[in-house]
């Protein structure tokens, strides 16, 4: 019976990485550009905005505007991909306000933790070691690990079966449409970060993850 009775209050909370942990957009912008550059495309923020967050095979024929075969898809994502982790190391980066906190007090808590995120499993190792997050996470849910990206739910799915908890009681953190999308296909409750003028159908909604209430995770999934 405690066996039992421990699965049932067994509780989740899925992390997207960009603009809920952390803010790297600008690193991902000029790495993006600079890319593009040697490409011959000249990209502007307007459609590197449109299509941040989602995964590089679907980004680079966006930006290129036609197909692409599986080598030049790999070569120039490995080629903007090497760039950006060069900016991390160099530049450095800042967990984003309130983040810190919820980290400790969350795992306090009892809560499973993920990264679910459609950034290459290289790029989530340097920022969580650059940050030095990686003791909240049980696990890493990374864009090698699923086959389709944010909207469909996988990545989500996927995460709450390693963890061995029903989505419905996992909590996304996300702060894009996308990603929004994903957690509610999922059938997972929502905390969405405003990071522009865009509406988020989220359960909470907030523009610092440092507004939340004390009780905000506890309230969408209560033990």
């Amino acid at each position: 019976m405690a066996s039992t009775e421990a699965e049932q209050n067994r509780r989740a909370v899925l992390w997207d990485l960009d603009g809920t942990l952390l803010d790297s957009a600008q690193h991902h912008w000029l790495a993006w550009h600079d890319s593009m550059a040697a490409e011959g495309v000249e990209l502007t923020y307007e459609h590197f905005l449109k299509h941040f967050g989602q995964r590089n095979d679907v980004t680079i024929p966006e930006y290129l505007g036609r197909t692409v075969s599986p080598d030049e898809l790999a070569r120039i994502s490995d080629a903007k991909e090497n760039h950006y982790r060069r900016m991390v190391r160099e530049r450095g980066i800042e967990l984003l306000p309130g983040v810190g906190p919820w980290l400790k007090r969350l795992k306090a808590g009892g809560w499973k933790q993920a990264i679910a995120s459609s950034a290459p499993r290289l790029n989530v190792d340097v920022i969580v070691d650059t940050l030095k997050i990686r003791c909240y996470f049980d696990l890493i849910v990374s864009a090698e690990d699923v086959r389709r990206g944010k909207p469909d739910p996988e990545i989500f799915l996927e995460a709450a079966s390693r963890l061995a908890v029903p989505p419905g009681r996992c909590v996304v953190v996300e702060d894009a449409p996308a990603g929004v999308e994903a957690a509610r296909r999922a059938g997972a409750r929502i905390i969405a970060v405003l990071t522009s003028q865009q509406t988020l159908n989220a359960d909470v909604v907030v523009r610092r993850l440092d507004e939340l209430t004390p009780n905000a995770f506890d309230e969408l999934v209560p033990r």
